[in-house]
């Protein structure tokens, strides 16, 4: 009566602790996928916002400049596109700053040209891509001239380049070792029930109905284990989103119910999997051999 007693205490602890365990495997990589998906979406933020301004003729009717406009809003590269007139910029406080006095008592007219100010997509990373683009422009007529910061761009695109490299990286990284140590444990759960599972052999059980409970009991556990991660989860970004309230778009809520959602989904696919691999080896081993581990 003590040993079943025992054994069940050890069945249900094994139990607890594997449930655990993927609970904060699931917390972790749900976590990780979130900030670095944060991280990605800041990096194409900075990318889209390198400003290219095209300077446009004297004289050009609004028809001509409505023209030009049409043919910028064709280019896939474009992201935003918006009008500045040379009177706008004139009454501009940084500029004025550049003068002792006011510019209107030392220049006859005003120097400033009309421009359309162009941000660009996450595409323009791609230097020749980028190349492509700015000399297209430049031979709309009309265009006086095109200009952006070209230096702080490359610098800017490789950077995140890197970022983006390091990212994935280190994703990869902590997915393989989550889920080496998470196998691991699922491993030496079912290695508790060696015994058991031997027994049911001896008796005559088949394969399947061996492995039918577990295979039910593993995917409880993984229902269960999703959605505690998806609780702590969802109380990580609250605190999150109390912080920097910033974070949190629409976007981003959209992308929040996939990582629950994929918790969950993950959480069945992990358990599963991994019991059904312990669960085939310990069923196919001979009943001398099972006593050696």
């Amino acid at each position: 009566m003590k040993d079943d007693k025992r054994l069940k205490r050890k069945v249900r602890n094994s139990y607890i602790v594997s449930t655990v365990s993927i609970t904060l495997v699931l917390f972790l990589l749900g976590s990780v996928g979130y900030l670095m998906n944060v991280a990605l979406e800041v990096a194409r933020t900075l990318q889209e916002s390198i400003v290219v301004t095209v300077e446009l003729s004297n004289d050009l009717s609004d028809e001509q400049r409505a023209e030009i406009k049409n043919r910028l809003s064709e280019e896939d590269l474009i992201a935003t596109i918006e009008f500045s007139s040379k009177e706008a910029k004139a009454q501009d406080a940084e500029f004025r700053k550049m003068f002792g006095a006011e510019f209107e008592e030392i220049l006859q007219e005003n120097p400033l040209l009309d421009s359309y100010e162009l941000t660009l997509t996450s595409a323009s990373a791609d230097q020749a891509l980028l190349d492509d683009f700015i000399g297209a422009v430049e031979r709309i007529p009309g265009v006086e001239h095109v200009s952006y910061p070209a230096r702080v761009a490359e610098r800017l695109h490789a950077t995140v380049n890197k970022i983006r490299l390091v990212l994935i990286l280190f994703g990869g990284a902590l997915l393989v070792i989550s889920l080496t140590l998470l196998n691991n444990t699922i491993r030496l759960a079912i290695f508790s029930k060696r015994y058991l599972i031997n027994t049911m052999k001896l008796v005559g059980a088949t394969k399947w109905f061996i492995m039918k409970p577990f295979l039910g009991s593993s995917i409880t556990q993984g229902i269960i284990a999703g959605v505690a991660a998806s609780v702590l989860f969802g109380v990580a970004v609250y605190g999150l989103n109390e912080a920097v309230p910033e974070l949190m778009t629409v976007t981003q809520l959209e992308k929040i119910g996939m990582i629950v959602g994929g918790m969950v989904l993950g959480g069945i696919l992990i358990s599963g999997l991994f019991t059904f691999v312990a669960l085939n080896k310990f069923v196919n081993m001979k009943s001398n051999k099972i006593y050696l581990y």
